[in-house]
């Protein structure tokens, strides 16, 4: 169980013992036990089987598949998959791949539904880039309409394993993972799925070779000067 479900949980059982205790009955203590269990409940961290082999990306997060599509970003076209995560949902965050974080980063925003598309971009949300087995991902934990709290418990720097616990989002929610266009994705709206347990998608090794070359031709572009571009105009 994460720590939070303590907190919580053992704050209203004491609640309940107390309006027991000073009304001499159990009907005033309802309401905080069944808040306690809940809690109990809603912050349970259970064990997975974590897949293992190569250019296997998983889930980070359980919940349901909203969304598979492909996007421009700055870098080229990419594929995003969307979960969204209801209030039942375990909430715990894990790393799809394994690898260094080289890019954590948080930002402020709306709490929009987490179903809402407009939530990927304008909600309060903390992005994640990984960078390992070949590839780099982008996930972000992201804030829905009752969430008001984001927590990940690493640094830019820090190594990561597939599978790995790496954060929370507490209470109804949203995660997305992008990938790189040349990944099979395996999984589609409706499916679905659980963090570190679910395979989300494959890349295989040719491929990640041939986005690695990609990858570095548009590098060597952003690098040359413009007198350079110019001249080859």
């Amino acid at each position: 169980m994460v720590r939070d479900g303590y907190i919580y949980g053992l704050s209203l059982l004491a609640v309940a013992l107390a309006l027991a205790w000073v009304t001499n009955g159990w009907l005033w203590s309802l309401v905080p036990l069944v808040l306690a269990v809940f809690f109990l409940w809603f912050f349970r961290d259970p064990q997975r089987s974590i897949p293992a082999g190569q250019g296997l990306i998983v889930s980070p997060a359980d919940g349901k598949v909203t969304e598979t599509v492909t996007i421009a970003t700055p870098d080229g076209p990419r594929q995003r998959i969307s979960i969204f995560l209801n209030v039942f949902d375990v909430h715990v965050n894990r790393c799809p791949i394994s690898g260094v974080l080289t890019s954590v980063r948080y930002t402020k925003g709306l709490y929009l539904n987490a179903m809402n598309p407009q939530s990927a971009e304008r909600n309060e949300q903390n992005s994640v880039t990984v960078r390992g087995e070949g590839i780099e991902i982008v996930f972000k934990q992201i804030a829905g309409l009752i969430a008001r709290r984001i927590v990940f418990n690493f640094s830019e720097g820090d190594k990561v394993e597939r599978g790995q616990r790496v954060g929370l989002i507490k209470f109804g929610s949203r995660t997305d993972i992008i990938l790189p266009v040349e990944a099979e994705i395996r999984v589609k709206p409706g499916d679905r799925v659980k963090g570190g347990a679910s395979i989300l998608a494959e890349i295989s090794e040719s491929a990640i070779a041939l986005g690695a070359a990609a990858s570095n031709r548009v590098m060597k572009a952003k690098a040359l000067p413009e007198d350079h571009l110019e001249d080859q105009s």
